[in-house]
């Protein structure tokens, strides 16, 4: 398949998110347990897209920023705060240096399964610690990184009650794959697979500390749809907080 951008994409893109049970069932719960209570709270939804997690938090009650580089997807947040006013800022710049936002403007910021979009992930960190408040906090969310690599796939297994397992190679490579999956996000834009110590240790050298990570497990919908997800989680979720905050 042809190489395209988010901006490419941005409305098949919408209706991706809309109709795959793993953002609002899954993704969605686990990362408002790690954001914990949002009101009065000022965050920076860093590559926000669409805004669909933006507007979640800006209805419990938070200021919220989102950033992202893609015109057309910005263009279809900003009709959604149109309909649905919520007090939703949107800019556009890019997350690696987060240009328009200032120094120790927000007390939050979450990532939502972009950080395995961006080329230069200690860019971002860093640019994300120079936009937060002392003690302030990330959350964000990527696909599993010991899970989800280029060349990993689903096996049948004999035993009864574990019907299914993950064949995972090529861990240590760490590169911009593109999926051959026609129909998934990264057959059309790729993502770039990192090792998850490589996550752990750029946060530290950023200046972040790991406050709480979650693995979950499937929604019946998403088990239903993946049914391997029952045993192998796909995707993490990490919280951490500016060290010594």
């Amino acid at each position: 398949m042809t190489q395209a951008s988010y901006n490419d994409i941005a409305e098949w893109y919408d209706q991706f998110l809309q109709e795959r049970p793993v953002y609002k069932e899954v993704i969605l719960p686990n990362l408002l347990a790690l954001t914990g209570e949002v009101k009065g709270e000022i965050i920076c939804d860093l590559a926000c897209g669409q805004g669909w997690v933006a507007r979640e938090l800006a209805r419990r009650g938070a200021q919220v920023t989102g950033l992202d580089l893609a015109p057309n997807l910005l263009a279809l947040a900003q009709r959604y705060e149109e309909q649905e006013p919520l007090g939703v800022r949107y800019m556009q710049g890019d997350a690696q240096r987060a240009e328009g936002l200032n120094d120790q403007q927000f007390t939050g910021c979450v990532c939502v399964m972009a950080l395995i979009t961006i080329a230069d992930l200690q860019a971002t960190l860093l640019s994300i610690r120079r936009i937060l408040q002392p003690g302030g906090w990330l959350v964000f969310a990527i696909p599993h990184p010991c899970f989800e690599t280029p060349h990993a796939q689903w096996t049948s297994l004999p035993d009864p009650e574990h019907p299914l397992g993950r064949i995972v190679t090529g861990y240590f490579d760490e590169r911009q794959w593109f999926s051959s999956n026609p129909d998934g996000v990264r057959s059309r834009v790729g993502d770039y697979h990192r090792m998850l110590s490589t996550f752990l240790n750029q946060l530290a050298t950023a200046g972040f500390t790991l406050a709480r990570a979650l693995e979950p497990g499937p929604s019946v919908k998403q088990a239903e749809r993946v049914p391997g997800n029952r045993e192998v989680p796909t995707l993490l979720l990490i919280r951490a907080h500016l060290s010594g905050g």
